[in-house]
């Protein structure tokens, strides 16, 4: 399997100059999404801020910037919902950017996101132009920012951030540079739980890695260091709550979160083949997972990285087999770009306005979907 391209060619570095056109690309989907927001809300009656820095997940990681943890919400039925469940790295951040600036944790955590949001573009440009050249890398860049829920990389929300440290630790891997990939392995495992994603990404290529006969220090050093960020916050968490090992599983089961294969999810879809017009909502959620497990299939078929294929296959099977609020799903997928790696390649080769005109298209698309779930529903 393909691992290293850098091995192979040499490599121009992703550096501000090379990656301009991703970047610009990214901003432009994304100031589209927040200028039909605005537009939406002021219809609407509501508050485009208030939608993108103080409603659902952001409140929680507010609170958490605020006065740390220890908030909890007792449900009618006794279940409780504490803020132990939100990993700390973004709160972290929130009060690093207010500190200096008066601004509200709420809007330090739009700055946050602005500036991880890009600097995930960045990452998954630097991915693409590694593995498939310059212009898939572009393309990777636009279509992540188009994605139909890519309105969540401009909320108070943790999913840019995870991005840009789980896009910059798989081109660190896809380098050989093993410590720079083991800290951002640890940075993302303190930013959300699908941070285990990268650590078996990392620790997977390390393998790989030292079979080949490369065998170093850095690498074992790099395998060291990836697990200690989702560690240190899980063992704190059960020492907190005397749950121990499992204290953190038992602080999600109270959001009614946990792991069951998709067991509930699949019963989920199935209520919603049982009346019209729910079987609308039903055939779409079917489409989306095929659409999702054949992209999948394609990364395996087009020989991605290890590296990727294991970052993209756990990414996606967190999602999918986990128990929960179904709403959520779309937005838990986000992180997982080298699935749209292959339509990049794709894309690549049409020329280059039916290109910018289909990824028009989609940007406009997901603005007005955006829009529109915010206004509605929303992810919580």
């Amino acid at each position: 399997m393909r691992t290293a391209p850098a091995e192979e060619v040499p490599v121009k570095e992703p550096g501000p100059r090379r990656a301009a056109p991703a970047l610009a690309a990214f901003a432009a989907v994304r100031l589209l999404g927040l200028a039909v927001l605005a537009g939406w809300s002021a219809v609407a009656g509501s508050s485009p801020y208030t939608l993108l820095s103080a409603r659902w997940d952001s409140l929680w990681y507010a609170r958490v910037a605020a006065g740390g943890y220890g908030y909890e919400v007792v449900l009618p039925g006794g279940a409780v919902h504490s803020s132990l469940a939100f990993f700390p790295l973004l709160p972290w951040l929130e009060r690093v950017v207010a500190a200096p600036t008066g601004l509200s944790y709420g809007a330090a955590g739009l700055v946050v996101s602005a500036v991880a949001g890009t600097a995930a573009a960045w990452g998954i440009f630097a991915v693409a132009d590694l593995l498939y050249g310059r212009r898939a890398g572009v393309l990777a860049a636009a279509l992540w920012a188009a994605l139909p829920v890519g309105i969540v990389q401009s909320m108070a929300y943790s999913e840019s951030l995870f991005t840009a440290l789980a896009a910059w630790s798989l081109y660190a891997v896809l380098r050989g540079r093993w410590l720079t990939a083991g800290l951002l392995a640890a940075g993302a495992g303190l930013t959300r739980p699908v941070g285990a994603a990268v650590v078996a990404a990392v620790w997977v290529a390390g393998a790989l890695a030292w079979r080949r006969g490369e065998r170093s220090w850095r690498i074992a050093a790099g395998l060291l260091l990836a697990p200690l960020g989702a560690a240190a916050y899980v063992l704190w968490v059960g020492a907190r709550t005397g749950g121990g090992l499992l204290g953190y599983l038992d602080v999600q089961a109270g959001w009614g979160n946990g792991f069951d294969g998709g067991w509930a999810f699949a019963r989920f879809v199935g209520a919603k083949l049982s009346s019209f017009p729910a079987v609308l909502a039903g055939a779409a959620l079917i489409a989306g997972v095929l659409l999702v497990l054949w992209a999948y299939l394609l990364c395996v078929r087009r020989r991605q990285p290890a590296a990727l294929l294991v970052y993209g296959g756990v990414v996606v099977a967190l999602a999918l087999c986990a128990s929960g609020y179904f709403g959520s799903k779309p937005r838990l997928l986000l992180p997982a770009f080298p699935l749209l790696l292959p339509a990049a390649v794709a894309l690549a080769r049409w020329r280059p306005r039916r290109a910018a005109a289909l990824l028009g298209a989609l940007a406009l698309a997901s603005a007005v979907y955006g829009a529109f779930w915010l206004n509605g529903s929303g992810p919580p």
